[in-house]
């Protein structure tokens, strides 16, 4: 039991399909946890009078100051699952200290059904405590969430719902491949394989009819209800219905790794590695790793960046390099998400410490169409970095 959960909720195989030596820790990696310690506990200061009721930190208003959300807020897991990321990173005990406050705080949200966005918020806080610095509870608490998220699914659509807003009748957007690591999680923890069968459910359908012939991925489709089939296919956040929304494809490679890691299932890991090419062969430059906010925006190259698509997809690749026979295909995808770290690591997208109000990095995109969080921070941008640095530390085996 113990085994399962380091492989649930750390979620990367250290097997590798290429052989990567030890090596020095280089200078650039040393900043970048350096730097991420110090802005998520200057955040902390800054916050530390701040009541509880709405303390979450999600990104940054126009006027500089912070844009702060309650604990039902989708993003509302992601500074606690930082703060715990980045204790295992540098070791800080005042980080394991904040990042427990702010878990803590999201306790009453294993009750919540009216998100589906509960894995992210429960998920990546408690998860990460589970496995760093467990508490009575814990489990049960996670346990309880996905029972919360279970109530979402509909067995004649065969999908969870992730909306409960909007002229759609049944809407199912990519992001919500991401929750179903905690459905996984439960089942090994439980034994009650009704989780795991609810996230395959959901992974099939997705895959069924969330992607193009190239393994682009339309943002939201949604259904009809009760017969299942499909009611219509578009965005909310990309640029147009057809477009490739960059971190709609950084949520398909993600989901799709994760699924094959739990149930090794050869169609998901076919599905990660189409996306994967996908991201890699339509990339900015040759050089250049940060994909524009949508591939297909008008305007590029003119157009904002987005530094979350980024790091989620930096973060899948590490994880899907380990996964397969094809010792080259695993370099690609290892040196590729290496190339993402050293570029967000780069003072282009690395904020000075005690700049950018304690967030970590610069220059993420929430949703353009309704201009809210343009080329700003994000917390889940913060989140997914410091998981790609942990993958990259574990893989490399720094001295």
């Amino acid at each position: 039991m113990k085994r399962k959960m380091y492989v649930a909720v750390w979620g990367i195989s250290l097997l590798t399909a290429c052989s990567i030596p030890k090596a020095e820790t280089p200078e650039w990696f040393e900043n970048a946890v350096k730097t991420s310690s110090h802005q998520l506990l200057y955040m902390a200061e800054q916050l530390k009078d701040v009541p509880d009721t709405v303390c979450f930190p999600r990104s940054t208003k126009e006027d500089g100051s912070y844009r702060l959300e309650n604990a039902k807020d989708w993003t509302s897991g992601f500074y606690p699952g930082s703060m715990w990321l980045a204790y295992e990173l540098a070791g800080d005990e005042v980080l394991a200290s904040e990042a427990r406050k702010y878990t803590n705080r999201l306790k009453d949200i294993q009750y919540y059904t009216g998100n589906h966005d509960v894995g992210f918020m429960m998920f990546c806080s408690y998860g990460q405590g589970i496995r760093l610095k467990p508490e009575p509870g814990d489990k049960q608490i996670l346990v309880n969430t996905s029972e919360s998220l279970c109530t979402r699914f509909d067995p004649q659509v065969g999908l969870i719902r992730s909306w409960d807003f909007g002229d759609w009748s049944y809407p199912v957007i990519i992001d919500n491949m991401m929750n179903l690591e905690m459905l996984f999680w439960a089942s090994e923890q439980t034994g009650n394989s009704k989780y795991r069968d609810i996230a395959m459910a959901h992974a099939d359908k997705t895959l069924k009819n969330h992607f193009r012939e190239n393994m682009s991925s339309y943002h939201v489709v949604s259904y009809c209800v009760p017969s299942g089939n499909v009611e219509s296919k578009g965005t909310f956040q990309g640029y147009s219905d057809s477009s490739a929304w960059a971190r709609g494809q950084a949520w398909g490679i993600y989901g799709y790794t994760m699924c094959y890691r739990f149930t090794q299932n050869p169609a998901y890991l076919d599905a990660a590695h189409k996306i994967a090419r996908f991201i890699i062969d339509n990339r900015p430059s040759e050089n250049d790793y940060i994909p524009y906010w949508d591939y297909d925006a008008p305007g590029i190259p003119n157009v904002p960046r987005d530094a979350s698509a980024a790091a989620v997809t930096a973060s899948a690749l590490f994880e899907l390099s380990g996964y397969g026979t094809d010792e080259k295909l695993g370099k690609e995808y290892f040196d590729y998400a290496e190339n993402i770290l050293k570029q967000l690591s780069s003072p282009d997208y690395l904020a000075k410490e005690k700049e950018n109000n304690g967030f970590i990095l610069l220059h993420s995109v929430g949703s353009i169409p309704h201009n809210m969080e343009v080329d700003t921070p994000l917390n889940y941008a913060d989140y997914y970095y410091l998981e790609a640095l942990k993958r990259y530390k574990d893989l490399k085996k720094f001295n």
